[in-house]
């Protein structure tokens, strides 16, 4: 009976959680994140905080989301703050169930994602009927190449003709060149991409067959079904045709036809940090790609990026997603290139866990919309040249022919990489990263944006390293050896605390990685390379960001935007590059900072950090990356650079300083610690940085301390090599300090005062003697005594032990406080023995 008991409450309680899974009411209630040690009773912790516990935070451990009833101010709130003072402070001295909470935030509204498919100049075209006539200037041959081609893999889908993306017979070889990859029986079969999105109509004769119910959620509405629900709930449906449309007459056929196709919904309402991240590890066992077609607005003024929870999601997904394999996120590039804008300053496609997308049109050319920057690994095709991506929409059967930017782009790219699983499940997120850089196809060779890197791959910042080629790719995915574990090197925080020049030159800092160092790190070969950098300016948009390899390969990480008009400047943000793939990391690495342009807006370039992301010497000995922290950087030694006055001159660069692990420990932004990943820190004399500008001859730079970043004080105070707001703190202290000493000897100064007024108080009363009282005095009469004297019948003419009279002096002296020894000679004249002294 018992156990049918349990049973039945363990039913109940399965049956609960699965109601109340992920359903938010963000408009009534407020929503908290805790991490929790692994052994805390989030119940117990609840019932201190005055919460409701909601349940486990999707497949981040020791997570939890807690909730209640929106407040202007809740004791939760209080708490909570005291907790991390105390952390902070190492004062342990809470209820243990406090003591678990390990970091904690209140949730916030965050703004929607912007749907990269909206595009300033383009006329949205509205579904069109299929059509079988051939368009003006197809090649007949090509044509017919197609049409056996469907005859031999069946696909009677009305509009396969139009879908130009999968075979193009008038722009001949620009598409994605799958259809060999279909011919070896490889369609996507047991692959599994999902819509991070505004949801996928599951209802669709093109995408029931392939629909995931098991990986799909609604976020936005806390049900099963991800739906489309609005009259805009279009976005996805129209990505996930482009994946997996099912070959079955209807419309057009997916890049991976077979592949199973899911649904998150989070774009259509607002949502937090945690239902991001919950949605980013929903189901990340079974679902292997995410495709977000979506980011911040690219209006060329923008720069955000994904929260602590979210960051923790992706690095969650790696490490544990697809049984340790990792997961694959593919984010849509950008459409804000005609406004300036670059993606490099979006977190999502500045990331080393994403594959960045750009977008192409039907002829090959870059599309006017997508956007440029160093973290974007390669491009597929898009909307342009008088043509879009024809897909599946809304509704049972309908088609849609206006599909088009980045957000088309990045869904192929999704349909690439499902065919790739297919054929090897075993492939890991970074081999997929791999796979692209050594297939990639290089186009517009002629346009002025191709380097060399040091592997000998082309590589540019509009093409990343080229177009997708299905076929390629799967080739190379069959046959390439998997990349050892994950291996990091951290530098140090160079510290260069210096005014930017203006114009066309620069400010160089430069760090020196040594063999050493990446031995220590157990770090083979670079992959990614990320730069944490601050950077003090009054206009953000004049700055641009250089990285120069030992190879002297560069990565443009920033670029000026002309709309940017934030006066911000860079606070710890992370850019990233993929075109370093393959260097050893071994060798100087320098970044330019510039600002461009010659105006009233100045800056200062405060510091910086490196990290070479790649594959491990040993893979034995190698761990997995410790969870994100709110500083990337907090478990780890600082290790501080020495910062020293810049000498601007033409020539060579000229050094600046010597790392030293004891120098300027508190950095002047955002202070944090400096580390070296796995190894241990190095030595100063293995660490050099510079600062200078470039060998061009400057015009009339002003120094540095009439800079007006650099001093807070008239420049004969010194600045102690640190920034504005750290000279404020030290010379506000001595001013306090200051202060208190003079406050203080004010305050002795009056006490003492006080106390010679008083002894001349007790002596005022004190009667002179007059001449005839001086000559009684010398035969040994005195008639006068001092006010306030005690009575003593003795006193007046006391004698010593040889009957001599006592002296002035000894008198006083008796006065002044030694009656221990007056009273003894006193005790002597009565005939009892002295008293003794205490």
């Amino acid at each position: 009976m018992k156990i049918f008991k349990c049973i039945i409450l363990l039913a109940l309680a399965c049956s609960t959680s699965a109601v109340k899974r992920h359903v938010r009411d963000h408009e009534n209630y407020d929503y908290y994140a805790l991490h929790l040690q692994d052994d805390a009773s989030p119940q117990r912790v609840a019932s201190l905080l005055g919460l409701d516990y909601e349940g486990p935070m999707g497949e981040l451990p020791d997570h939890h989301t807690f909730s209640s009833p929106k407040l202007k101010r809740h004791q939760a709130d209080d708490i909570l703050d005291d907790v991390r003072k105390r952390r902070r402070k190492r004062d342990y001295l809470l209820p243990r169930d406090l003591q678990s909470i390990v970091w904690s935030q209140k949730q916030r509204t965050k703004p929607q994602m912007v749907k990269r498919d909206r595009l300033p100049e383009m006329a949205v075209r509205q579904s069109l009927p299929p059509s079988a006539d051939a368009p003006d200037g197809t090649d007949a041959e090509a044509v017919a190449e197609r049409t056996s081609l469907q005859q031999e893999l069946n696909i009677e889908d009305p509009i396969f003709g139009e879908q130009w993306h999968l075979f193009n017979a008038i722009q001949l070889g620009h598409d994605l060149n799958v259809t060999g990859v279909w011919q070896q029986g490889i369609t996507g079969e047991g692959a599994t991409a999902v819509m991070v999105d505004d949801g996928i109509d599951m209802y669709s004769d093109d995408l029931k067959d392939n629909y995931f119910a098991k990986g799909s959620y609604d976020f936005n509405e806390g049900v099963d079904e991800p739906k489309p629900r609005l009259s805009d709930d279009r976005h996805g449906t129209r990505c996930a045709g482009e994946i997996a449309a099912v070959k079955n007459g209807v419309c057009g056929v997916g890049v991976a036809y077979n592949a199973r196709i899911g649904g998150l919904r989070i774009l259509s309402k607002i949502i937090t940090d945690e239902d991001e991240a919950v949605a980013m590890n929903y189901a990340f066992q079974d679902n292997q790609i995410y495709s977000c077609s979506w980011g911040p607005p690219d209006d060329g003024r923008s720069m955000d990026a994904p929260g602590i929870l979210i960051r923790k999601a992706m690095v969650n997904a790696v490490q544990k997603g697809r049984q340790g394999k990792g997961n694959i996120f593919v984010f849509a590039a950008g459409n804000g290139h005609a406004q300036g804008d670059n993606c490099n300053f979006d977190g999502y496609t500045n990331s080393i866990y994403s594959v960045t997308i750009g977008g192409i049109d039907r002829k090959g050319l870059h599309g006017y919309y997508s956007e440029h920057c160093s973290a974007q690994l390669a491009v597929t095709y898009s909307s342009g040249s008088g043509d879009y991506i024809h897909t599946t929409d809304v509704g049972v059967n309908k088609c849609y022919a206006g599909h088009g930017g980045t957000s088309a782009a990045a869904p192929l790219a999704a349909g690439v990489f499902a065919l790739a699983l297919s054929a090897r499940p075993e492939l890991t997120w970074r081999d997929l990263q791999n796979v692209i850089v050594q297939t990639a196809v290089q186009v517009n060779e002629d346009d002025g944006s191709w380097d060399k890197t040091f592997a000998g791959r082309p590589f540019s910042h509009t093409f990343g390293y080229g177009k997708l080629d299905a076929y390629a790719f799967v080739e190379k995915a069959k046959t390439i050896d998997l990349l050892k574990p994950q291996a990091w090197y951290k530098s140090p925080w160079m510290h260069v605390n210096h005014f930017i020049p203006q114009g066309a030159e620069g400010l160089l800092s430069s760090f020196t990685v040594t063999k050493d160092h990446l031995s220590k790190a157990n770090f083979q070969r670079v992959e990614q390379i990320t730069v944490t950098m601050n950077v003090e300016h009054n206009r953000r948009g004049d700055l641009s960001v250089e990285l120069r390899s030992p190879s002297q390969m560069v990565s443009h990480l920033s670029v000026t935007r002309r709309l940017d008009e934030a006066p911000t400047g860079y606070v710890d943000w992370t850019f990233m590059s993929v075109a370093h793939w393959g260097e050893s990391g071994i060798g100087e690495w320098s970044v330019v900072v510039k600002d461009t342009e010659v105006n009233d807006f100045n800056g200062t370039f405060t510091d910086w950090r490196l990290t070479l992301w790649g594959e491990c010497i040993n893979a034995d000995e190698q761990g997995l990356l410790p969870m994100p922290a709110e500083s990337d950087d907090e478990d780890h030694d600082i290790i501080s650079a020495s910062p020293t006055t810049v000498s601007i001159t033409p020539g060579e660069p000229q050094p600046t300083g010597i790392a030293n692990p004891t120098d300027h420990q508190d950095r002047p932004v955002n202070a944090k610690p400096t580390a070296t990943g796995p190894s241990a820190s190095p030595t100063p004399a293995s660490i050099t940085a510079g600062a200078s500008a470039s060998s061009t001859p400057l015009p009339d730079v002003p120094p540095a301390e009439d800079s007006g970043k650099e001093h807070f004080l008239p420049h004969y105070f010194p600045t102690f090599g640190v920034s504005k707001r750290t000279q404020i703190w030290i010379y506000g202290s001595l001013a306090i300090i200051v202060l208190f000493c003079i406050g203080l000897g004010t305050y002795f100064l009056i006490q003492r005062r006080r106390r010679r007024r008083s002894e001349r108080e007790d002596y005022e009363f004190e009667e002179l003697l007059d001449e005839e009282d001086v000559d009684g005095a010398a035969g040994g009469k005195r008639s006068k005594r001092r006010a306030g004297e005690l009575y003593n019948a003795f006193a007046s003419e006391s004698e010593d032990e040889d009957g001599a009279l006592l002296s002035d002096e000894d008198e006083s002296e008796e006065k002044a406080g030694y009656r221990d020894e007056g009273e003894s000679v006193n005790d002597e004249k009565r005939g009892r023995p002295p008293s003794q002294p205490q």
